[in-house]
């Protein structure tokens, strides 16, 4: 409990603008965190809402996002409002961040052409597979390069009308501040960028244009990408109109500073104290990715390994895994809905603990059980689309422990497969590995499996409690508090995450055997889940 001093403190803080606000788009949550002078959260709040399978696309509609923002910040200024007794009139910096990747396109007039396109679609192998080639560069499916191309190639009508393309980050804080930029961390999923100039690869952007240039289109493509910014820079203020459509009610005042607009790949590494080189995390919710900021260049070029940057600009390999522990809270829901008709109680933080923990007690190798967790369809195993899938052998030992233990694995096994290119194949070394996000709440479970899935080290603390929206906190209160020569990394170690506490856990060699064997199942049966797709 704060006592009245700390309330006092924090008041005039507020009032004071010595504040910095981060609101994050997650996949089902929209989150807003406000911290103090000392960086750590003050006050929250959020919006569920989830994506809709529209014509066999992943969207959501420019309508839910603008609903769903000023819900969430509504919710915060309660928040602040019922802590400490004051309006949330200001702060002293804004940031906005959000899903990766995906496809917004926009004519003249600021008009989204087409529904947007999440990072969630599987829908543009062919575009990725041509441009990977063209530019000796991995090109996963999610990066709003290959949804352009996809389009073109499909003859789409729209392309001819784009005027300027952006990701669900950028969007929004155009719409808060007139600003077409976005983080470079942000920007490196929409277009390959080039660590020496920190802008996107102007030879790409070349042969990309030459690629396209008997369409005759009225753009070019470095004219309709947003300009890019590294952690720290100013990205514009908060406008009149902005301030309006964040806050209806008035109270909000105009003028605002914000950083640059930032992918939750990057509000993750930041909010890990992920960002120098040899570090990474891995971040598990409906999506699972891991992301290694890397000491050189890879020696060859891997369809698993996406070639992103920190939010400040440095190399960094990520693993994405369209699929993570979605699957697996649904069994938990049916779980909770068997115990509610018990009369059992349905508190969910319970259900999990119970079943989580029940996992421990299962065989190493969950037994010869088998699940695929593919809701969607997932690259780094070929898959366009995705079943649901559990399976199991006439004589596999089927226990609710290995049951729980097998979901668990299903959502970390994708990751294992990828991760071993970069581990294994490119040899890259790893100081740190900080896991985070709903999958790791309970404690000592996911990550003792995750410690076996990457025969490594994994630590978990309360330092990324609220997730990507404080990670975008922390980017608004660098811009805030930078000092002159102080870089990102050095921010975040000495003024942020100096002292915190962490729980670490080592592998262990009977997990990792009970691990590998798992994989090497799942691998096995991935025609199962091809069949699956292919006949349902």
């Amino acid at each position: 409990m704060i006592d009245g001093l700390a309330v006092t403190s924090i008041r005039e803080a507020i009032e004071g603008g010595r504040t910095a606000l981060g609101i994050e788009f997650g996949s089902t949550r929209i989150k807003a965190v406000l911290v103090g002078p000392d960086n750590q959260p003050i006050a929250t709040g959020s919006h569920d809402w989830e994506n809709q399978f529209v014509n066999r696309v992943w969207t959501y509609s420019v309508d839910a996002v603008w609903a769903g923002l000023q819900d969430c910040y509504a919710s915060l200024a309660r928040d602040v409002q019922e802590r400490y007794g004051v309006p949330l009139a200001g702060v002293g910096a804004l940031g906005v961040s959000a899903m990766m990747h995906g496809y917004m396109a926009f004519d003249a007039a600021g008009e989204l052409l087409v529904p947007f396109r999440t990072w969630r679609n599987t829908i543009t192998g062919e575009a990725a597979e041509q441009l990977s080639e063209l530019f000796g560069h991995n090109i996963p499916q999610r990066w709003s390069i290959a949804h352009l191309y996809q389009a073109i190639l499909n003859g789409e009508e729209h392309v001819g009308a784009i005027a300027h393309l952006n990701t669900l980050a950028g969007y929004v804080h155009w719409k808060l501040t007139s600003e077409l930029v976005l983080g470079v961390g942000d920007a490196s999923g929409m277009f390959p960028i080039d660590i020496a100039t920190g802008g996107y690869n102007a030879a790409m952007v070349t042969q990309f244009d030459d690629l396209v240039a008997a369409k005759g289109f009225d753009w070019t493509l470095g004219a309709i990408l947003p300009d890019v910014l590294p952690a720290g820079a100013a990205a514009g203020t908060l406008t009149e109109a902005g301030a309006r459509l964040l806050d209806p009610s008035g109270t909000l005042q105009a003028g605002i500073p914000l950083c640059p607009p930032e992918g939750d790949a990057g509000t993750g590494m930041v909010a890990t104290n992920s960002v120098a080189r040899r570090t990474g995390n891995v971040s598990a919710g409906t999506s699972i990715f891991a992301m290694v900021v890397l000491e050189h260049e890879l020696a060859a070029r891997h369809s698993e390994l996406d070639l992103v940057t920190t939010p400040a600009g440095d190399l960094v390999a990520m693993v994405h895994c369209n699929n993570g522990a979605s699957e697996l809270n649904a069994w938990v829901g049916l779980f909770g809905e068997f115990a509610t008709r018990l009369g059992a109680g349905s508190d969910a933080n319970a259900i999990f603990e119970t079943l989580f923990r029940a996992a421990l007690e299962g065989e190493a190798d969950c037994g010869g059980l088998l699940s695929f967790n593919y809701l969607s369809g997932e690259h780094i195993t070929g898959l366009h689309e995705g079943r649901p899938l559990f399976t199991r052998t006439p004589d596999s030992q089927f226990s609710l422990a290995n049951f729980m233990r097998t979901h668990l694995y299903a959502s970390l096994s994708t990751l294992r497969i990828g991760m071993n290119v970069l581990l294994k194949d490119e040899a890259v070394e790893l100081d740190s590995m900080f896991a985070h996000g709903g999958l790791f709440k309970t404690k000592g479970v996911a990550q003792r499996f995750l410690a076996a899935a990457l025969d490594t080290q994994v630590s978990v603390g309360d330092i990324a409690g609220e997730g990507g929206a404080w990670g975008i906190a922390l980017l608004a209160a660098y811009l805030r508090d930078k000092a002159e020569g102080q870089d990102l990394a050095s921010y975040l170690g000495q003024v942020v995450f100096a002292g915190a506490a962490l729980e670490s856990v080592d592998p262990d060699p009977a997990d990792v055997a009970g691990f590998t064997a798992y994989v090497e199942r799942f691998t096995t049966g991935l025609p199962i889940e091809q069949a699956a797709v292919a006949h349902s």
